[in-house]
C-alpha cells in the first residue's frame, strides 16, 4: 500500500487502488495524524469531511464500504429509472423549469399572459430555471418560495401543478400541505375624505374622472381604464363590462346601474370610443406609480389604486347590498375572496325581533295622515279646506278600517 504524508497537516491518504475500490465511489478514506491518527472520510461530491471516530483501519474500511454501498444502490436504481423514462419520453430526463414556464406562457393570452410574463421574470426563479425537473428536491422549492414574495409562492405552485398535470413529474415534489402558507398583505380601503383630497388636487381632467369612476364602480384600474362609451347604456343608466383577467371563463359581465353623480362624470368624457384615450395606453404599473405619487404628495399612506375595490366592497356591505350582486359587480367568483375584500365593513345585523319592529314602525309611518298646509286668506279657502279635510278624514277611516 502506498502512503503519502503531508508535511504540515500530517494527513495520510490511502490509495484506493490498493484497497480494491472503484474510483467512482462517492467516499474516500484518509487518516489525519494531526487529529491523533483518526480515520476520516471525504465526500467526493460535496468535499465535506467527516471523522469516523476510530483509529482502527479494519473498522474504518468497513464504515467506508458501508457508506459507498449506501450511496451506490440509489444511483443504480436511478440509472435504471432514467433508462425507462427516456424510452417513454426522450425529454423527461433533461426537461427544465424554464421549459415548463415557456409551455405555460404558450397557453395564455391577453391579460393573463401579461401577468404570467411578469411573474416568471421573478429573480427568485433564477436558481431553478435550468434545473431538470427530476433532479429538483422539495428543499430547493421550499427555500425558493421562502426567499421570494407572495407572487413567487403562488406561481411556483402553479408551475409545479402544471408539470404534474402534463405527467412531466412522476409525483409531487412538495406535498400539497407542505407548501409554505400564502399570506397576502392586508389590503386597505381608501376613505371618502382621502379620495376627495386626491380629486380636489388633481388638475388633469381625464385622470380625475378616472379616479372618480374607480370610486363609484369599484372596478380594477385596468377594467376602468379600458371602458368604452359603448359600454354605457344611457336608457337604463347602466355600465356593463367584463373583467380582463376573467375573459374566457364564462363569467357574466358586471352590469352596474349608476345615478346622477356618475352620469355627470360620464358626460365629461368622450361619447364615442374609449372613455380614457390616454390612460388606457399606460401600463398598469405606471398608472399605479402616478397614483402613489399623488398620495405621497398629500401625505396619504398605504393606499393604492386597488384600495378603491376594497372601499367599494366595504361600502356595499355597510349598505346591506346583496352579496351576490356585490360579487358580480366586483367580478369575484368566490365568496371567500369577496368577504376578504369587505372584511372591514361596519354592517350591523339586527335581531329578528328588532327587524320586525322596524318593519312595523315603517308601515305605521307610511299610513299616517299627512297634515296639509292651507292658506285661509286665499279666495275660496273655506270651500277648498273643507274638501281637503273631508278627503283626509276619509283616508283616516279607510286606514283604521283596514
Amino acid at each position: 500500500m502506498r502512503r503519502r504524508v503531508a508535511n504540515r497537516t500530517g494527513v495520510v491518504c490511502l490509495s484506493l487502488f490498493n484497497m480494491g475500490l472503484d474510483m467512482n465511489d462517492r467516499y474516500r478514506l484518509f487518516r489525519n495524524f494531526a487529529r491523533g491518527g483518526s480515520y476520516y472520510i471525504q465526500d467526493n461530491v460535496t468535499r465535506k469531511q467527516e471523522s469516523l471516530r476510530t483509529k482502527d483501519k479494519a473498522t474504518a474500511e468497513r464504515l467506508l464500504n458501508a457508506r459507498n454501498e449506501a450511496a451506490r444502490q440509489p444511483a443504480i436504481n436511478r440509472a435504471i429509472a432514467h433508462a425507462y423514462l427516456r424510452a417513454a419520453d426522450p425529454k423527461m430526463i433533461t426537461r427544465t423549469w424554464q421549459e415548463v414556464m415557456k409551455a405555460v406562457l404558450e397557453q395564455k393570452h391577453g391579460e393573463t399572459l401579461r401577468r404570467w410574463q411578469s411573474a416568471v421574470k421573478d429573480p427568485a426563479f433564477d436558481c431553478i430555471r435550468q434545473r431538470p425537473l427530476l433532479d429538483t428536491t422539495a428543499e430547493e422549492l421550499i427555500k425558493l418560495v421562502n426567499r421570494g414574495t407572495v407572487s413567487t409562492n403562488v406561481y411556483m405552485r402553479r408551475l409545479h401543478n402544471f408539470a404534474l398535470d402534463m405527467d412531466w413529474l412522476m409525483k409531487s415534489i412538495v406535498p400539497k400541505r407542505q407548501w409554505p402558507r400564502v399570506v397576502h398583505r392586508q389590503g386597505k380601503a381608501i376613505k371618502l375624505a382621502e379620495h376627495q383630497r386626491i380629486i380636489d388636487r388633481e388638475q388633469n381632467l381625464e385622470r380625475r374622472a378616472f379616479y372618480q369612476l374607480c370610486w363609484h364602480l369599484g372596478g380594477s384600474q385596468t377594467d376602468v381604464a379600458s371602458l368604452f362609451a359603448e359600454d354605457v347604456d344611457w336608457k337604463h343608466q347602466t355600465i356593463s363590462y367584463s373583467r380582463k383577467k376573467l375573459l374566457g371563463r364564462n363569467v357574466d359581465p358586471a352590469s352596474i346601474r349608476f345615478g346622477d353623480e356618475v352620469a355627470t362624470i360620464l358626460k365629461t368624457l368622450p361619447q364615442n370610443g374609449p372613455l380614457f384615450p390616454y390612460l388606457r395606453t399606460v401600463r398598469p404599473a405606471d398608472r399605479a406609480t402616478e397614483f402613489r405619487q399623488r398620495c405621497a404628495g398629500l401625505g396619504i399612506k398605504a393606499i393604492t389604486l386597488h384600495s378603491y375595490r376594497y372601499a367599494w366592497a366595504q361600502r356595499a356591505a355597510d349598505a346591506g347590498y346583496p352579496e351576490r350582486w356585490a360579487q358580480q359587480a366586483l367580478g369575484h367568483g368566490s365568496k371567500m375572496v369577496h368577504r376578504a375584500y369587505a372584511r372591514k365593513a361596519e354592517a350591523e345585523v339586527p335581531t329578528p325581533e328588532a327587524w320586525l319592529k322596524e318593519i312595523e314602525e315603517k308601515a305605521l309611518k307610511e299610513a299616517e295622515v299627512k297634515t296639509i298646509a292651507v292658506n285661509f286668506n286665499a279666495p275660496n279657502a273655506a270651500q277648498s279646506n273643507s274638501g281637503q279635510a273631508q278627503t283626509a278624514a276619509d283616508s283616516a277611516a279607510l286606514t283604521s278600517g283596514s
